[in-house]
């Protein structure tokens, strides 16, 4: 179906390790699902929403759907690069030089020439129905990993639109679910022992930053069942500590509710208040593969920094993770309620600086070690 491996294409894996991989009618199914709520976060905006001031945390919206666009033609139908792929054009002309996130400064990106939204639009469609026709016929391991890594690109896109849609003050595409009834907050205690941290081979398709699992020793520890709530967060805003993003002074508070949009900083700063401390992602992990954590439906900070596993070797997307070492970056497990649940697994590492609170982002916490 492609032409033969180049130099490129030697650094690849084999697309072997990521087996099983999906039906096709699931992967359409995913396809669809990411396109529909693309679809709805764009007609809540007007057209003048379209504008938006040169921000940091930010994108302009007509270019990052672009992006989107480019992203799964690149990968799916380009292979990303590969000069042999490469080589064939984009269905939009110049889209290489519009929207290629790796070579696009994030403040230039307000300063191109961008297609106005119907020839944006036209675009993504036509790389949707592309893909889907795709789909339609057998797909061999490395189509199929391409394929994943395209939906699951749009679904971290669509939430970034989720809370893009909140920096700006837009209409909400998705509201944070109620508060379940408050379980109890006693600590459950994990035994000290050896840890496999990480994802394995041929445990389907898996991010570099996940690769491979190894085994590691953790001492005991005492990790809460669920996340820190409003209710016991505003005690602490209340003892002169900081406000959530977006929280307004006078709002109704759903107490049993999660908090949400807490930067790392803050947490900590909730934890030497409360005498606690934030779990490590290992501990995270753990818990999580035991089954002993309630689902949040907020991503979680946890103490440690973004730095690849023993080994670590990139991806055919090479600034997925790779980039980002060097800079610090904290990791964050489990997902939010904008997150798809294709997403949601134990060993997933998303990753933020510190500093960022905009994101869906809330917490748990651990008892303190002794000293």
């Amino acid at each position: 179906m492609f032409a033969a491996a180049t130099t490129f294409r030697k650094a690849w894996p084999s697309f072997s390790l990521y087996r099983p991989h999906p039906p096709r009618a699931v992967l359409a199914q995913w396809l669809e699902e990411a396109r529909a709520l693309t679809r709805r976060c764009f007609s809540l905006l007007e057209a003048q929403q379209l504008e938006v001031p040169c921000l940091p945390i930010v994108n302009p919206p007509r270019w990052e759907l672009g992006h989107v666009a480019w992203f799964q033609e690149l990968w799916v139908h380009r292979r990303g690069g590969a000069s042999e792929m490469r080589d064939a054009p984009s269905l939009l002309p110049h889209a290489d030089k519009l929207y290629d996130s790796s070579r696009i400064a994030h403040d230039t990106r307000w300063q191109l020439d961008l297609p106005d939204m119907a020839a944006t639009w036209a675009y993504l469609d036509a790389v949707h129905a592309r893909t889907l026709e795709l789909l339609g016929g057998p797909l061999d391991d490395e189509a199929a990993y391409f394929v994943q890594l395209a939906i699951f690109h749009q679904d971290m896109h669509n939430e970034a639109f989720c809370y893009m849609w909140r920096t700006l003050g837009y209409p909400e595409v998705l509201s944070q679910p109620d508060g379940r009834n408050p379980s109890s907050s006693q600590d459950v205690e994990v035994p000290a022992g050896r840890f496999a941290l990480g994802s394995r081979k041929e445990s389907g398709f898996v991010f570099d930053n996940e690769k491979w699992a190894h085994e590691i020793e953790l001492p005991a520890y005492a990790i809460a069942p669920r996340a820190v709530t409003n209710g016991e967060y505003v005690k602490f805003v209340e003892d002169r500590g900081p406000a959530p993003r977006h929280w307004k002074k006078g709002a109704a508070l759903d107490p049993a509710q999660p908090v949400l949009h807490v930067s790392w900083h803050d947490a900590q700063a909730y934890c030497r208040w409360a005498g606690r401390r934030l779990p490590s992602e290992a501990e995270w992990e753990r818990a999580s593969k035991a089954k002993i954590l309630e689902e949040s439906l907020v991503w979680e900070w946890t103490e440690s920094r973004f730095a690849p596993y023993p080994g670590f070797s990139a991806d055919p997307y090479v600034d997925y993770s790779q980039p980002w070492f060097a800079d610090d970056h904290r990791v964050l497990r489990g997902g939010s309620f904008a997150t798809p649940q294709r997403l949601r697994r134990p060993a997933f590492r998303n990753f933020y600086p510190p500093h960022r609170a905009d994101v869906l982002c809330g917490f748990r916490t651990c008892a303190r070690r002794e000293q």
